[in-house]
């Protein structure tokens, strides 16, 4: 199978993003044929707006936070013709503007429009299906590829970036989207408590940068030291209520919260992170050597 991405429709999917004109406007200098869906209530509507309104069996979609390098428009993929890709989804990485991360959160993804509109997760998934709850990747089949063709930039305000520490807090601590006991926990997916972790403690040199290591922080708490029922991850105006207006707090308070959280979850969880994240200058130093994020980055 031959994947020309300059061949497939491209759409742009926000929702509330601060950012999103500024970045659907880069979009457009770079792919002016982009389509574009916006405001749609729950992950699965809205990805499924987006196959309604493709014209190609496959599509690309770009999250509202992201710019997307001019590059992208020019990849040809070649799979094995043994490969069956008709219900896989193909993912990119993103570069987290926040903390350095390269992996597959908020990346581009390209899915088959078919599948997609027959799909059933997020807030239209059946109760049964613990993997669909919260994520796309446990239920669909990915194709994880090592390039990265965007930034992520989910720190313009002091809610956003708390909303995207907040979710990767809980997402990361799950396996396959369900809560275990500590003891497993401490055991799972070592790639994904290193970015959990990383997540807890970077971040402090950007704008709004605490507020996405006090989201973690949160999440992970709330996930594994609480019975709040992390499904809620999923739905928006849950959080906005969590919010509740804190880009008042004066930032002395901001750090406490952040070291009280910390000196809970090395209490309870026994996880290598530090009660103080990494200073501005500590935190630029990780980001200039950590190659992480693991994953290959053509996107700088």
């Amino acid at each position: 199978m031959k994947l020309n991405v300059g061949e497939i429709d491209i759409i742009y999917l926000s929702y509330d993003e601060p950012n999103a004109e500024q970045n659907y406007t880069d979009l457009l200098s770079k792919i002016p044929w982009a389509k574009r869906i916006h405001g749609i209530k729950g992950s699965d509507a809205a990805h499924k707006a987006c196959a309604e309104l493709s014209e190609t069996d496959r599509f690309v979609t770009v999250d509202g936070d992201n710019t997307v390098d001019q590059n992208f428009i020019n990849q040809v993929l070649e799979f094995d013709p043994k490969e069956n890709l008709e219900n896989s989804v193909i993912s990119w990485c993103g570069k987290n503007t926040i903390n350095g991360l390269v992996y597959g959160n908020g990346g581009l993804k390209c899915w088959p429009k078919q599948y997609v509109l027959n799909m059933k997760t997020h807030e239209n998934a059946d109760k049964e299906n613990i993997n669909a709850q919260i994520e796309f990747c446990w239920d669909a089949r990915y194709v994880q590829m090592t390039d990265c063709f965007s930034n992520v930039h989910n720190n313009a305000t002091p809610y956003q970036a708390w909303r995207a520490g907040f979710r990767e807090g809980v997402k990361l601590a799950l396996n396959r989207g369900a809560r275990i006991p500590k003891e497993q926990f401490l055991k799972s997916h070592q790639k994904n408590l290193a970015m959990l972790y990383i997540w807890c403690m970077v971040g402090a040199d950007v704008k709004n940068g605490s507020w996405a290591i006090y989201g973690a922080r949160e999440g992970l708490f709330m996930t594994m030291c609480s019975d709040w029922d992390y499904v809620n991850v999923r739905d928006f105006d849950c959080l906005n209520e969590l919010w509740g207006g804190r880009d008042e707090l004066p930032e002395d308070v901001l750090h406490s919260e952040i070291f009280n959280l910390g000196n809970q979850l090395i209490d309870k969880l026994e996880i290598p992170i530090a009660v103080q994240p990494l200073n501005q200058e500590q935190s630029n130093f990780f980001k200039s050597v950590n190659d992480s994020a693991v994953r290959k980055n053509n996107y700088k």
